[in-house]
């Protein structure tokens, strides 16, 4: 038996991205992200034109870059996405060997913390 060889381009990865370094929703949430602080530099500093560019640089390339970053290999908005969904859907677990009747019931919570008192 005769097996092919395929050859793996060195680029096979850098589809959909931009420069292949930055994805192309991670550039589109980067110029969102920039854009309104840019803008807000141009038109509120009551500075000369050359402060106004390292004032807004200042300002821009930090929130620029890490919009193009992203966080934990996600954009911005696909991880506040997934970080509001579990902040919603958070349960706090306890077990202490039993089980107890009224654990599911919103109530449960109230009565609980009425006895304390």
């Amino acid at each position: 038996m005769d097996s092919e060889t395929y050859y793996i381009p060195a680029n096979y990865t850098d589809a959909g991205k931009l420069f292949g370094l930055f994805e192309i929703r991670n550039t589109i949430e980067a110029v969102l992200v920039g854009l309104p602080i840019l803008c807000f530099c141009a038109a509120f500093l009551p500075l000369e034109l050359t402060w106004k560019i390292i004032v807004s640089l200042f300002l821009l390339v930090p929130a620029v870059g890490f919009a193009l970053i992203g966080l934990k290999d996600d954009s911005l908005t696909r991880y506040l996405r997934t970080w509001w969904t579990w902040r919603r859907h958070r349960r706090v677990m306890t077990y202490r060997g039993e089980v107890n009747e009224h654990e599911f019931e919103r109530t449960y919570l109230r009565r609980r913390r009425n006895r304390r008192q």
